[in-house]
């Protein structure tokens, strides 16, 4: 019954998807202008890079999976690195469930910018865990982006990244190329398992799914033939939109006032 009571539904023309809010995450991604922040995140979505730089206000994504029958939601929220509303960014970071935090290896700026997002981070969610009595881990990846440069170029050493993480056994520290796909997956594999979530939510541990298939996708019988070896399948929600300011403050609200232990958040339309 409280399965029940804490669904989230996402419609599209025929398709109704429904996630136990239990199995809803939000992945905040943070770092400076500039460093890779959307390229990664277009590589975890779509597998591409894209050269042109385009600055960032802030995207949202939303990401659905079947996994041995079992429907999860994953909320991506890619952050502005200039962080024109410090309360913005200060409520990005107490409705995040996972992190990753990003510099450029050719960066120094961009390296001390994650060592204040770490500090700053730690510091919010501990306040959080402080009024709501909770004891879950804070689920980290620290990613060093543009290892495909020339060492020549490189501001930033691995020892110094692997010490952002060598205290803390839910952080850990990657050097990635968004460009040339390198330990992305990794990451990703890394991250959702420190989180224990399933690992097949990591890009190439799940088939891709078209919306089209969105009737059938919620069923536990969920087979396709061409794909009938796997059990775990992802789709892009096409037309996802950030829950609401006002959404995101009650859902805190509600935790530091300890009404309820559900994790529900604001529903989301696909169109």
């Amino acid at each position: 019954f409280q399965d029940q009571a804490m669904m989230k539904t996402m419609s599209g023309g025929n398709c109704t998807l429904n996630v136990p809010a239990k199995n809803s995450y939000r992945m905040v991604v943070l770092g400076a202008s500039r460093v890779g922040k959307s390229s990664i995140v277009s590589r975890f979505l779509n597998g591409r890079f894209e050269d042109q730089y385009t600055p960032t206000i802030e995207d949202f994504h939303r990401k659905v999976y079947n996994i041995r029958g079992d429907m999860y939601q994953l909320d991506i929220l890619d952050t502005s690195g200039n962080h024109p509303f410090p309360a913005m960014r200060r409520l990005s970071i107490l409705t995040g469930d996972v992190f990753i935090l990003v510099f450029s290896l050719d960066n120094r700026e961009s390296f001390d910018e994650v060592k204040r997002l770490q500090k700053q981070i730690l510091e919010v969610k501990s306040c959080l865990k402080n009024k709501t009595k909770e004891s879950a881990d804070l689920p980290m990846v620290i990613c060093g982006n543009k290892n495909d440069h020339s060492e020549v170029f490189r501001k930033v050493r691995s020892d110094e990244g692997e010490d952002l993480v060598s205290s803390d056994e839910n952080c850990a520290y990657f050097e990635v190329s968004a460009k040339k796909n390198t330990n992305v997956d990794e990451m990703f594999y890394v991250l959702f398992s420190m989180a224990k979530l399933p690992h097949e939510m990591s890009p190439a541990l799940h088939r891709k799914i078209s919306i089209q298939y969105g009737d059938t996708f919620q069923q536990k019988s969920f087979r396709m033939r061409r794909v009938k070896d796997m059990d775990a399948y992802g789709m892009i929600s096409p037309f996802a939109r950030r829950p609401s300011v006002n959404s995101d403050l009650k859902y805190i609200k509600s935790k530091v006032l300890r009404e309820g232990q559900s994790r529900e958040r604001e529903k989301c339309i696909i169109q």
